[in-house]
């Protein structure tokens, strides 16, 4: 009778630790590698009918060993590291440890796991990140002008006027060489960014245009071109949550506090989820309370009640409620379903 083993990755930018043990818990194999895959592969190649499933750490170049072990028919799946507590009470720990905690946890069935999102889906996704980065860096040039422009003149520029300005316009603001110079760098990057901003949208619109759920997405208030896309690629597919609940879990919508006996004890993990959807939907809370009815109503009585973060915060996770049965069963937004009437 052939024993199975669990095997655990511990993953680096240029190394990594392979740990495999047996059904028992049994130590049956340990090594250090180079991030190669055919290394890895010759490794585990004595164990590849034995092996069940293989753990890798999901760090942020997790894509080369996951897609290349499935390609030589291991079946893998994606530690997630932000819900495991490996170190409390550890007086040592180093990558052996490390890799052979993920093999134990995964022998006990008790490993959290992270979702492998579809290597079709993801350069797109990756795309879009890296438009956000884009935009950012573009803001932070357009406000540096602005904030030149208040000190040297004492007037503000106008964020309208700012993103209108050409190269040639900075002698027109500024006196000094210096001022003109920055100035004029400053406007010509800001028209580079926005340039490949355009294209790298064209791009993502071209591969998700036909999907269903970037449709359905934008008839929801607050969501329009770019939400939606945020949502699509970052969600892909939405009946991997069991709930509506665990999906606005997902996208930090939800209170992380720890209670007991009626009390406050602490804070859990609030960074815990995807971070990109949890721009988005606060991005449509924002958008919905000011052209929606109902979501204004609302978020206008939990302001009342707390705060105007915390009311966006709450009109957020009711969106992202709302999301999750519209991505699942391709319907269009129903307001009735998370506004629902009060009683006559």
């Amino acid at each position: 009778m052939t024993v199975k083993c669990m095997a655990g990755i511990d993953l680096h930018s240029n190394n990594l630790f392979c740990a495999i043990v047996d059904r028992d818990g049994k130590r049956v194999f340990e090594k250090k590698l180079p991030c190669e895959l055919a290394s890895e592969l010759a490794a585990l190649k004595p164990f590849k009918k034995r092996l069940e499933k293989i753990a890798v750490e999901s760090t942020c170049n997790w894509y080369w060993p996951v897609d290349g072990l499935q390609d030589h028919g291991y079946t893998v799946v994606l530690a997630n590291p932000a819900a495991m507590q490996q170190y409390d009470g550890l007086k040592h720990a180093d990558d052996k440890s490390d890799g052979f905690f993920l093999a134990e946890m995964l022998r006990l069935n008790i490993l959290p796991t992270g979702n492998i999102c579809d290597r079709a889906v993801r350069p797109v996704r990756d795309l879009l990140r890296r438009r956000m980065g884009l935009v950012h860096k573009r803001s932070s040039l357009i406000l540096s002008l602005k904030s030149l422009h208040t000190r040297r003149t004492g007037r503000d520029l106008g964020t309208g006027r700012s993103k209108a300005l050409e190269p040639k316009d900075a002698e027109k603001l500024f006196e000094h060489p210096a001022d003109q110079l920055i100035t004029r760098l400053d406007l010509q990057l800001v028209g580079q960014w926005g340039r490949s901003i355009e294209q790298i949208e064209a791009v993502i619109l071209a591969q998700v245009k036909g999907l269903p759920n970037y449709q359905v997405l934008q008839t929801m208030p607050g969501v329009g071109k770019i939400l939606g896309l945020t949502i699509t690629l970052e969600t892909v597919d939405p009946r991997r949550f069991a709930s509506p609940g665990d999906d606005a879990s997902y996208c930090r919508c939800v209170d992380s506090r720890r209670m007991s006996n009626g009390k406050k004890k602490g804070e859990n993990n609030g960074k815990c989820g995807n971070k990109h959807l949890a721009w988005a939907f606060v991005e449509a809370a924002q958008f919905a309370r000011r052209y929606d009815d109902q979501c204004r109503k609302f978020h206008d009585r939990k302001s009342a009640q707390v705060n105007g973060i915390v009311a966006t915060k709450a009109l957020a996770c009711k969106l992202a409620k709302a999301a999750w049965p519209m991505m699942s069963d391709n319907t269009h937004y129903d307001a009735g379903r998370i506004f629902p009437p009060g009683p006559k």
